[in-house]
């Protein structure tokens, strides 16, 4: 089990061309003046004076009631912040007096609901048994972005416990959101566990979102929802004050519709935080500023390795990646076949890490927290006793199985452990042996319907998985549309080479403009 079969990724129809007739809009959303608007152009205009923080937060505000909660209603945002337009009104004061904190001061930014704020919002992690859970002091990396100047917009909604709570479970449900809705076409799955995060990006509900990922929760959402997604590097990103899965793969990250977007994001989120204690240990000097690797020229020279086993897998993504292999070489890459996705193939082993380290960081996190809940084991009867909200369609046999392990020092844990470990190692020496820049595949199939009742439905793409297994990072964005549903590909690279990685992605991203808005058609079946 890889995270529910982590996280192999399937496919639909054909190429996308035309819209099918049967293809009916839900509502018209006229495209506003926001519109897919970069945080570059944001600032741009607060910078002359023709636009403040404070109207563009409401404006977010605006949209997500009239789209989030009306409309289509993507159930992507689970809470908005209170104090949002005050925290954009000083931040406007603040510009006027002179004072500009960087590339995010008054960008309104969403946060994945399993990430500790100090205000008037809850961190549940979608759970109803954590309706009582605000947080007494901000998750590390909310605590970067509020003094970068950022508008803490809202909560967004999630897999409920990040996905880690049944092995049938649908991506985007929780019990305190409902079902968030892939905003290309409203019945399709959204992926997760960051379904809301890359839902409201998507849907121009804010300027920006964080994400969370332990095996794909950044990369597949963001491949599902035409979004660029960073899944950094293990350590580059605090996780303090982020509800656990698992200390080994565990970790936070932007999404944007650029990948300048992302970018900037990044650059306000990371920091080093000596109580996270991590696997990779930096070997310089981290940048603070990740823009600056946003170079148009970046695929000049590269060599990129494409993983054997997702050629000829379905017509339709074979054509679009096709297509992306051609752009990668005019614009300067050369293109090697190897064999990489191998290197996960690690019957059980992650499977066990996760539950132990789950049972061991969640008892952890619950302990200090403002919870009423304090332990895993409280977790499981509380949902018992709420069956009937808490688990309508899915079960917790996750959360049992964890229950029942023992703790770290337990020998099976520590021999899965040691094999988990051992993929960076044999990630670094692949890299090396063919004198890779980078690897790179699909990051998922087409999104599949959403299905409460049976589950997702994985069919077997999903080159992001040995970057999670690694703790090395990955960058996911749009490699083009099929039967009207975003495809996206992602590139991994060594630890700590989140600036290789944006060089590469950004000048793909200059030569191929996939980057679709979302058109909230009801369904691609005729009788949708």
């Amino acid at each position: 089990m890889k995270r529910r079969n982590f996280l192999r990724l399937g496919s639909a129809a054909g190429l996308f061309t035309i819209m099918p007739a049967f293809a009916r809009p839900a509502r018209t959303i006229a495209p506003g003046e926001f519109t897919e608007m970069t945080i570059a152009e944001m600032q741009k205009r607060m910078q002359a004076g023709r636009l403040t923080s404070l109207a563009l937060t409401r404006h977010y505000l605006d949209e997500i009631a009239r789209i989030d909660k009306a409309g289509p209603k993507l159930a992507s945002v689970i809470e908005v912040n209170p104090d949002a337009a005050r925290i954009a009104a000083a931040l406007d004061k603040e510009r006027k007096s002179g004072r500009t904190r960087g590339p995010l001061h008054g960008i309104p930014v969403l946060l994945k609901d399993n990430i500790d704020t100090a205000d008037r919002m809850k961190t549940t992690a979608g759970s109803l048994a954590l309706l009582d859970n605000v947080a007494s002091q901000d998750a590390f990396l909310v605590a970067r972005l509020r003094e970068a100047g950022a508008v803490i917009l809202g909560k967004t909604n999630l897999s409920e416990w990040a996905n880690f709570r049944s092995t049938r479970s649908s991506s985007g449900w929780s019990s305190r959101g409902g079902q968030t809705h892939n905003p290309y076409v409203l019945d399709r799955s959204p992926c997760g566990s960051s379904s809301g995060s890359a839902v409201a990006v998507a849907a121009n509900l804010c300027a920006v979102a964080v994400g969370t990922e332990t095996n794909g929760s950044i990369a597949c959402p963001a491949s599902m929802n035409g979004v660029v997604g960073i899944k950094p590097t293990v350590g580059l990103v605090s996780r303090n004050g982020v509800i656990p899965i698992s200390q080994t793969q565990d970790t936070a990250g932007p999404f944007g519709r650029t990948v300048a977007d992302a970018a900037a994001l990044l650059g306000a989120m990371a920091g080093q935080d000596p109580k996270d204690v991590t696997q990779h240990k930096p070997q310089q000097k981290l940048p603070t500023d990740y823009s600056a690797y946003l170079d148009p020229n970046g695929l000049r020279g590269k060599r990129i390795g494409i993983e054997k086993s997702m050629l000829k897998m379905h017509e339709g993504i074979d054509g679009l990646l096709g297509k992306a292999l051609e752009q990668l070489k005019e614009a300067g890459a050369e293109i090697v076949e190897v064999e990489y996705m191998k290197l996960q193939k690690l019957p059980g082993s992650e499977s066990l890490v996760l539950q132990y380290e789950f049972k061991d960081g969640i008892n952890r996190y619950l302990s200090a927290s403002n919870a009423k809940i304090k332990s895993l084991e409280g977790l499981i009867e509380f949902n018992k006793a709420n069956k009937a909200k808490t688990m309508p369609y899915f079960g917790q046999e996750l959360f049992e199985s964890s229950q029942a392990k023992g703790d770290l020092n337990t020998k099976e844990y520590k021999e899965a452990l040691e094999k988990i470990n051992g993929v960076a190692d044999a990630l670094t020496d692949l890299l090396d042996k063919h004198k890779l820049d980078a690897l790179c595949g699909p990051s998922t199939g087409a999104a599949w319907c959403t299905d409460p009742v049976n589950g997702d439905f994985w069919t077997g793409y999903g080159s992001y998985g040995p970057a999670a297994l690694s703790g090395f990072p990955s960058i996911t964005l749009p490699m083009g549309m099929l039967s009207g549903l975003p495809v996206g590909i992602s590139f991994l690279a060594k630890a700590y080479q989140e600036p290789e990685l944006i060089r590469i992605a950004y000048a793909y991203e200059q030569v191929s403009h996939n980057r679709v808005a979302p058109g909230y058609v009801r369904s691609l079946r005729p009788d949708g």
